[in-house]
């Protein structure tokens, strides 16, 4: 028995690669509904549900699909198509069927259901999301019969919705296909009145009477109900769907012999994308068949095979996003980044007998049992002291379990406070753990057609954010299946705690999601006790204390300790041993010193030397900087570098960058030979007395050994024994030397090593390549010193250190020259013009904008130069320099009372450091526009807020076209440009372009109602505004099919709803040509609106909608208007029937016959009137058809058959007769 409510899956073939979802209607039944009483022989006794089919013989009489016999005797059973046809029609698919209570009829039991419709299609996404997760891409077909295709269609809305919130259920609208309607009504006036219409005649053809209350309850408002009716159709087209109408033949006998829903409303008049059929049966009986034989289900068999075909030339995901395997792969190598496993590589291995302890603690045997997954959800969480050897464990567990954990992915990240932003990110953690994955499990690549081939780029990069890599990386695992998925994620304290807290909390929905979807996936976090952030399930493991961590240092100082095994030496390794208290890292620091004091031959020093070593770590690495006086300042470069530096820096880059401090004037062009890497190496182990190491990565940098280095310099300012003169300020004078390091760099003879001539060549080209590498190659320390000087001269400006010297002795010509020299993008080079405002500007360099207020007060930020971007304001915006921005911004409104309007601009682009339209990088300026022609342009309200803030006069001049900054931003739907201009009275918010079009009128074609809706209510805007054609704002938005526009305008009083233009039509009149339906009905629905104006010639808008092909659903909207005069006669005495049977489409279109049957049928219309020239409907009717006839050629000029035509014509002049004859 198929249960009333809920999914049940009826057909689970090994290898689906569709899913099928049949949707029944009002009073329907997931079974009953799709199922016929008497099957064909061949489905007779399947002996799966059959018996659930045949109730007891006493009431198998009243039950219309009971079994039945044959004439043979033999038993005929109901054949449930779902189940019994699907799986041989479409063998690849899974069948799935849904149900819900919607009864209407009168009811005396339990408490009837209060859902909606939008409730139900609710329900019904999260179930079918649910039921999916296993591959919950896979592509999905509804089956929707009568007022179930309202809820497939609500359904599939909200799921669009889902797009940034609760993105698991987007899936569904991105996997949809295409959808079968059977009977499912979709058009009307006025719909909810309509839909309401035939839930009653639902009831009515089942036998009995609608409760009408039920029916108010179930259906949604009337303004939902047109929402769905005006976004269904651009949803259906921008995805691609398939769209199979089937249409009810027969009429049902209850109904006086008339349809459920009538074929005007049974199809949604998409021509691009939707098929119509009919079926020869009733309402209730189209979509019940007797077997594979069946002729009608032949017509269903043979749509669903070309529905289900188009899986294998469409993407699992619909079209619009299908992605190439090379696409893929470019996505995927766009995730990776040079320093991914930095952090992992250089990690010192565990000593052989170290770290195995770890797999025989309870708390990792527990994390490993499968069957305590549903107590800790996958989590085990390894917590330290500072140095105690968190990462080698961690490194030793990784390693381990890839060996093995057989079957098992696995992944990991290892968080590098000293490396770059993407080593110490969970951006860059999830780009990493997505590479990982998708590198092992190619198949899982297919996420990213979630992606849609529009977020590729020209040059083929993504731009990558944490929630798009947050779903990716969920989405692949929800399609894991049996596979397992172990994490390991190492020194989550070297990260921001902001950014854990929200990592942990996603691997926590992660662990519940995974957990409810019987999906092995674990991880295991390693960090310090502090910050403490609590998990919900999970298990803990603390280091201190294990006995396993502490005999790993017994077998560490066994091993490494090189001071012999005598007494001596035992009781110094258990000293060694006893002062360590865990901390690894210490022991490590004081085994080195010890085993140099031994191979010294100084034995008889070792305990004096281990009792004065410090128990503490900081105290240790405090001894071993002051522990000798040489080379002082190399040291202090050194800390400093690794320290402050904006990125970290290549060993060769790190060797000149010290130099240039110490020995500036000994710098020239780089000789590897001479200066090796590994002479390089030497240099930074002894400057950093071995406190520094080079990375062992692919592109390998210079870091210190460990974070608690960092720590102890950072916040205990442990340099200062030895300079005590940075006890001070040690961050502001450590930028400040940085700066003199870069300046002293950059002053060096660069032009002469590498020939430079007076004009460098082209940044693009073969040589200016070449010349960037030999640049490189000879001065590697060359691209740091110059992108970043200002850099660290801007930081030691906000630290107090002052800047006004340097600005002013800047060698700006210098930088600029050795600036384009590394540039690789010829647009991005300055001018030898350029401002040092500019520069600081583009270069976000805030601190040095904010030393001279003046910029700013005398207007030299919105001076224009012969800069890319123009003003050193746009400069700012353009690249992204927002601190920059905000200087100027901020010296701008100084002492300045703001408006609420500016502040709330203001703190918003504080807060997320943009707006939503804005100048980027790619922008231009063009001295042939003003400022606010280009703030219009793109769309940036901060900069316009700022600006009008001011009082800056903005020119609202005119282009080529006569369109002013105002009216592209209108059309452009700049939401918030329009408000700010709106209120600004300097601005003319009607003023005309070439074509006499006013700013509404643009935004009324667009059809953004938020933009249209401040037009309306602001009172200097003239809402009846005429071009030079005489049309206005309505009829362009009602040309243009701008419903929602055109809803707005009706209830705005102001709003002259029947303008004529100057051939004297009115919006209806154009909306009618256009073949807008939803317009049209918007239009009928309106009081105010003269359906039956006549513009110059005479016509009505039903005349000009009979005379399009492809209008029928347009004749038939107003037809079903009481108002409509459907024989109007034009000028020349023409009718809307004339124009029927006129229109030269008729001649090869079939639809123009049903529009002329659409008049006919009112019964109020004259075929026989006759226009000026005396030619009737009937008798152009009849020329048409000998005209035809009378063709010799079987194919005339536009490649139509005339005996096909002339059936046409045949069939019209039939109903023309049929009507001649009713009239008599």
């Amino acid at each position: 028995m198929i249960p009333a409510s809920g999914l049940t899956v009826l057909a689970d073939p090994d290898r689906a690669s569709l899913d099928i979802v049949f949707v029944h209607g009002f009073n329907g039944h997931p079974e009953r509904t799709w199922t016929h009483k008497e099957g064909d022989a061949k489905h007779v006794n399947r002996g799966d549900d059959m018996d659930s089919l045949g109730p007891p013989s006493k009431i198998r009489k009243l039950n219309p699909f009971s079994n039945s016999l044959q004439n043979d005797g033999s038993v005929r059973a109901p054949v449930y198509w779902p189940r019994d046809l699907i799986p041989e029609t479409v063998p690849n698919a899974r069948v799935l069927t849904y149900g819900y209570d919607t009864h209407i009829r009168h009811w005396l039991g339990p408490p009837i259901s209060k859902n909606t419709v939008y409730d139900i299609s609710w329900d019904f996404l999260v179930a079918l999301e649910a039921e999916r997760r296993l591959d919950p891409l896979r592509p999905i077909l509804f089956v929707a019969h009568s007022l179930g295709g309202i809820v497939v269609k609500e359904m599939l809305r909200r799921s669009n919705s889902c797009l940034l919130v609760q993105s698991h259920l987007h899936q569904i609208f991105d996997s949809t296909i295409g959808i079968m309607f059977f009977g499912t009504p979709h058009n009307g006036a006025d719909p909810l009145g309509f839909l309401q219409h035939v839930a009653e005649n639902v009831a009515k053809a089942a036998g009995f009477s609608a409760n009408k209350q039920i029916v108010d309850t179930l259906l949604p408002s009337a303004e939902r109900l047109r929402e769905l009716r005006d976004e269904f159709g651009p949803m259906a087209h921008q995805q691609g769907w398939i769209i199979h109408s089937f249409q009810e033949q027969v009429g049902v006998k209850l109904l006086s012999g008339h349809k459920v829903v009538e074929d005007v409303s049974s199809y949604l008049n998409f021509p691009a994308i939707e098929t119509t059929q009919h079926i020869g049966r009733d309402h209730m009986g189209m979509c019940r068949f007797t077997g594979l034989g069946d002729v009608e289900y032949r017509k269903v068999a043979a749509a669903l095979c070309r529905m289900a075909g188009a899986v294998s030339t469409m993407h699992r995901i619909g079209e619009t996003a299908s992605l190439s395997d090379d696409q893929r792969q470019t996505l995927l190598d766009s995730l990776k980044f040079d320093q991914i496993d930095a952090r992992h590589m250089t990690i010192k291995k565990g000593h052989a007998k170290t770290c195995k302890w770890l797999s025989t603690t309870p708390e990792y045997i527990q994390w490993l049992d499968a069957a305590k997954l549903g107590e800790h959800h996958g989590f085990l969480w390894i917590k330290g002291k500072p140095g105690t050897g968190k990462s080698t464990l961690m490194k030793y567990a990784h390693a381990q379990a890839k060996r093995t954990f057989k079957n098992r992915i696995v992944i990991s990240f290892f968080f590098n406070a000293r490396g770059e932003d993407l080593e110490k990110s969970t951006f860059g953690m999830y780009r990493s753990l997505l590479w990982q994955l998708l590198e092992q499990l190619p198949e899982l690549q297919r996420v990213f057609d979630t992606l849609g081939t529009a977020v590729l780029k020209n040059n083929g990069s993504y731009q990558w954010s944490s929630e798009t890599l947050k779903e990716l990386f969920q989405n692949a695992i929800q399609q894991l299946g049996h596979r397992s998925l172990t994490c390991f994620i190492d020194a989550l304290d070297e990260c921001e705690e902001r950014q854990i807290r929200d990592m942990v909390s996603f691997f926590e929905q992660i662990g519940d999601l995974v957990i409810s979807n019987n999906i092995r996936f674990q991880v295991c976090f390693s960090s310090r006790h502090y910050p403490h952030i609590t998990i919900n399930k999970g298990v803990h493991l603390v280091l201190e204390g294990q006995e396993g961590h502490n005999q790993d240092i017994t077998n560490y100082l066994d091993s490494e300790l090189k001071i012999g095994h005598g007494k001596l030496a035992e009781e110094i390794r258990g000293e060694i041993q006893n002062k360590a208290c865990g901390i690894f890292m210490w022991v490590v620091l004081v085994v080195e010193i010890m085993n140099k004091e031994h191979d010294g031959g100084r034995v008889h020093v070792l305990r004096k030397r281990l009792r004065d070593i410090p128990a503490d770590l900081h105290e240790l690495l405090r001894q071993i900087l002051i522990r000798d006086c040489y080379n002082r300042e190399e040291l202090l470069l050194c800390m400093q570098w690794i320290l402050f530096a904006k990125r970290p820096l290549r060993p060769e880059e790190f060797y000149y960058a010290v130099l240039s401090g110490v020995e500036a004037s000994e710098i020239g062009p780089w000789n590897s030979e001479d200066i090796t890497m590994e002479v390089i190496k030497k240099f930074i182990l002894s400057s950093s007395k071995g406190l520094a190491e080079v990375t062992k990565s692919k592109d390998p940098t210079v870091q210190f050994i460990h974070e608690s280095v960092t720590d102890f310099l950072v916040k205990e300012n442990g340099l200062v024994g030895l300079f005590p003169d940075l006890k001070r300020n040690f961050p502001g004078q450590s930028h400040e030397q940085l700066k003199y390091c870069c300046l002293n760099y950059m002053g060096i003879d660069f032009s002469t090593p590498l020939q430079l001539g007076e004009d460098l060549p082209k940044a693009s080209s073969g040589e200016g390549r070449e010349m960037r590498e030999l640049t490189g190659k000879l001065f590697p320390f060359f691209e740091y010193a110059v992108n970043f000087v200002l850099h660290h001269a801007d930081v030691a400006e906000g630290l107090g250190i002052s800047q006004t010297d340097f600005i002013q002795e800047f060698p700006l010509a210098i930088w600029i020259n050795a600036n384009n020299l590394i540039e690789k993008h010829d647009i991005r080079r300055y001018t030898l013009k350029a401002s040092r405002l500019y520069i600081l500007a583009a270069t976000n360099s805030s601190n040095l904008i904010r030393m001279h207020p003046t910029n700013v007060t005398n207007g030299s930020y919105l001076s224009i130069e012969e800069e890319r971007y123009g003003l050193p304001l746009f400069a700012a915006r353009a690249t992204g320099s927002n601190k920059a921005l905000r200087a100027f911004i901020d010296l701008g409104i100084e002492n300045h009372i703001t408006s609420c309007k500016f502040r709330d601009i203001y703190n918003d682009f504080c807060s997320q450091g943009n707006s939503r339209g804005s100048l980027g990088r790619d922008f231009s300026f063009s001295k042939r526009k003003s400022i606010l022609a280009h703030l219009t342009e793109n769309g940036d309200s901060m900069l316009l807020a700022f600006l009008i803030e001011l009082g800056t006069t903005l020119t609202d001049e005119k282009n080529k076209l006569g369109r002013t900054p105002f009216s592209l931003a209108a059309g452009l739907s700049h939401q918030d440009v329009v408000a700010l201009l709106l209120e600004n009275s300097t601005i003319d918010v009607n003023s005309r372009d070439n074509g006499g079009r006013t700013p509404l009128s643009w935004a009324a074609q667009t059809g953004r109602t938020a933009v249209v809706e401040l037009f309306l209510q602001c009172d200097r805007v003239e809402v009846n505004s005429r071009d030079n054609n005489g049309w206005s704002p309505l009829c362009w938005a009602a040309q243009y099919g701008k419903v929602a526009v055109v809803h707005l305008f009706l209830r705005c009083d102001r709003v002259e709803v029947n303008s004529r233009d100057n051939a004297g039509r009115s919006p209806l009149s154009w909306a009618a040509q256009s073949g807008s339906v939803v317009v049209v009905q918007a239009l009928l629905e309106c009081d105010r609106v003269e359906v039956n104006s006549r513009d110059n010639a005479g016509r009505s808008p039903l005349s000009w909608a009979a005379a399009q092909s492809g209008s029928v659903v347009v004749v038939q909207a107003l037809l079903e208007c009481d108002r409509v005069e459907v024989d109007s006669r034009d000028n020349n005495g023409r009718t809307p029937l004339w124009y029927a049977v006129n229109d030269l489409d008729f001649r090869f279109k079939l639809e123009n016959e049903n529009a002329a049957s659409l008049l006919l049928a009112t019964g109020k219309v004259d075929p026989f009137a006759k226009d000026k020239d005396g030619i009737s409907p009937l008798s152009l009717a009849e020329s048409i058809k000998l005209a035809l006839v009378a063709m010799s050629d079987p194919l005339d000029y536009l490649d139509s058959r005339p005996m096909a035509w002339t059936k046409i014509v045949e069939s019209m002049h039939s109903c023309i007769e049929k009507a001649k004859v009713n009239d008599a």
